[in-house]
């Protein structure tokens, strides 16, 4: 058995429709084949209709499953309110909705300009929240009785992160959104959840925010204490189990599947990681040295 192997049942969800913004590459592409493989109906949006249909295709032969590729800009709710009606023609329900879409710049704060700023704050807040409300409120006026929201945030979501400023701002209200309405629409039946990924590489996402060589040059596998990065698959697992039944008690939770990267960064002392055993003999030397005096 191995991190990379798959981990529920083949029927774990057969019978559920689930969409996936951002469903058209990356970890969105590799959530949905997992979907797919347990035996869920997908649909994937983005703004990128002709890789949806590639993606959808590839999928179909791989599987053996259902993925409908639908346009959708998540930053106009028109847009996902027709999204909405087509999954609903297509597939008569909607079980989970899986908040997957996002944009993000690496840059000084002060080179970005408004615009920058704004178009990831509306893709990753905004859109979060128009593809939540208007999920939300279909599932509360047909009275549907078990529905899921699953966000995909950050864990410097709560940290905050040079750097990152929009996208950090943005992930802190979908943060926020997801607790809130945990308890909120938990009367309802909806469940609303979160998982906080750390380096994950994606070859489209990375390279574009580290082009050329910085992605070597900033190697995210020396800062997680594990000394690797994440696997598709395990994201894909976990990502399955919330959504599944199998995790019908977990509402207004963040996991955090990141290697412990955060927590060692988190740490004040964590720098200390750095000395070599020589040096840490040295030290203790002189600590003992000092409490004989």
């Amino acid at each position: 058995m191995s991190y990379t192997d798959k981990m529920l049942r083949d029927d774990a969800l057969k019978g559920k429709v689930i969409v996936v913004t951002g469903g058209g590459s990356g970890l969105g592409k590799a959530m949905t084949k997992y979907f797919m493989e347990l035996g869920a109906q997908v649909a994937i949006t983005s703004r990128d209709l002709e890789k949806l249909i590639n993606t959808a295709k590839e999928l179909e032969v791989e599987t053996g499953g259902t993925c409908l590729p639908l346009q959708c800009d998540v930053r106009h709710y028109a847009e996902v309110e027709t999204m909405l009606q087509e999954v609903l023609k297509a597939f008569g329900k909607v079980d989970v909705l899986l908040n997957n879409a996002a944009g993000n710049f690496i840059s000084p704060t002060e080179r970005l300009s408004a615009n920058a700023f704004d178009t990831v704050i509306d893709i990753v807040l905004k859109g979060t929240k128009n593809c939540t409300l208007a999920f939300g409120k279909h599932w509360i006026d047909t009275k549907q009785t078990s529905s899921t929201i699953l966000n995909i945030v950050t864990t410097y979501a709560w940290t905050g992160s040079a750097y990152v400023v929009p996208s950090a701002t943005a992930k802190a209200g979908v943060l926020a959104m997801t607790r809130s309405l945990a308890v909120e629409w938990a009367k309802y039946g909806i469940r609303s959840n979160a998982i906080a990924p750390g380096p994950f590489p994606t070859k489209g996402a990375w390279d574009r925010l580290l082009p050329g060589d910085l992605a070597e040059k900033f190697d995210m596998s020396k800062k997680v204490p594990l000394k690797r990065v994440g696997d598709h698959q395990e994201l894909a697992n976990l990502a399955a189990y919330l959504v599944s039944d199998f995790s019908a008690y977990v509402n207004g939770e963040v996991v955090v599947i990141d290697g412990g990267e955060w927590l060692k960064g988190a740490g004040q002392f964590n720098i200390l990681e750095a000395i070599p055993e020589a040096l840490w003999d040295q030290l203790e030397m002189m600590i003992k040295a000092k409490k004989n005096k």
